[in-house]
């Protein structure tokens, strides 16, 4: 069997071409700007990277970007306190800080400090809860993207068995309530595996669609699959690599090589996924945007 590559990067492209004739729309027609305020405390190198990257796909789609970099001596009360003048600016229309966060700083308390209007990550629990009812809200950003991946690949998630391997609050939770709610790209039956599943495999070979988010490579085998499923990878491990400038390369959670020929498509990784996280934050971003001005 040939296995479809679900190019992440190119889907990833396609939608932000469509969001930046939205913006150039927005500006032209309600002189709207939508903007995303990025909070990043400390230096660590992952992070910032990805706040880099998340200030590059800003500018090519015509979002304003106002970064705010601070030492990780930032105290829990100053970072309360920029919050709460990030919620009352009104060219900011997003907020997202950059976790992890230094050690004796409250994640949750400053999560939670966030608007739910400007909640772009979707990880406040009045907007994951608006979703567990299937209200319209700020969808998380990597479930968001893996729907968005197989939507625009035309595979059909109506009725299709999805088995889920990892329960995390940022992949496994919301993706499975996405994936149950009875509207459109939905209306799965959505089966979660974890830790303390016994015979992970027992579930995933009678899936139509796997989705790997267990943060551990090689946790999803060839054996693990039946013939003609589509698999989608959401983990980034890196394994040592003496071949490789750095010294490692990057993995997801499947045995990628064993998998092709069997299913019929797979996310790459690197490639898949992880475009689509940072352009479902320009889609939630956007969003709020427009709910701002009742568009």
């Amino acid at each position: 069997m040939e296995t479809k590559i679900l190019d992440g990067k190119q889907t990833a492209q396609e939608l932000r071409e469509e969001m930046r004739l939205e913006v150039l729309r927005l500006k032209e027609a309600h002189n709207l700007v939508p903007g995303l305020a990025v909070v990043l405390v400390g230096e660590d190198p992952a992070s910032v990277s990805y706040v880099t990257g998340k200030r590059k796909a800003c500018e090519k789609t015509g979002i304003y970007s106002r970064e705010e970099n601070h030492p990780e001596t930032m105290q829990e009360r100053d970072l309360l306190a920029l919050i709460g003048e990030l919620n009352a600016d009104p060219s900011i229309h997003g907020i997202l800080v950059q976790l992890p966060l230094p050690s004796h700083i409250d994640e949750k308390k400053v999560l939670y400090a966030i608007n739910p209007d400007k909640d772009v990550d979707g990880f406040h629990p009045f907007n994951v809860g608006k979703m567990m009812i299937g209200e319209d809200t700020f969808l998380p950003c990597t479930p968001h993207g893996i729907q968005q991946i197989l939507v625009r690949n035309g595979i059909e998630i109506a009725s299709k068995h999805v088995v889920i391997v990892g329960r995390s609050n940022i992949v496994g939770k919301p993706l499975a309530m996405m994936l149950l709610q009875k509207q459109d790209n939905a209306n799965a039956t959505v089966t979660v595996c974890h830790t303390r599943t016994k015979d992970i495999g027992h579930f995933t070979t009678q899936a139509d669609i796997v989705i790997a988010a267990a943060g551990r490579p090689n946790t999803v085998t060839a054996d693990m699959i039946s013939e003609g499923a589509v698999v989608v990878d959401v983990g980034v491990n890196r394994v040592n690599d003496a071949s490789k400038p750095k010294g490692y390369r990057l993995v997801g959670d499947t045995d990628f090589n064993s998998i092709m020929g069997k299913a019929a498509a797979i996310t790459p990784v690197p490639g898949g996924v992880g475009p689509m996280t940072i352009t479902m934050l320009l889609h939630n971003t956007i969003k709020s945007a427009k709910r701002f001005k009742s568009i």
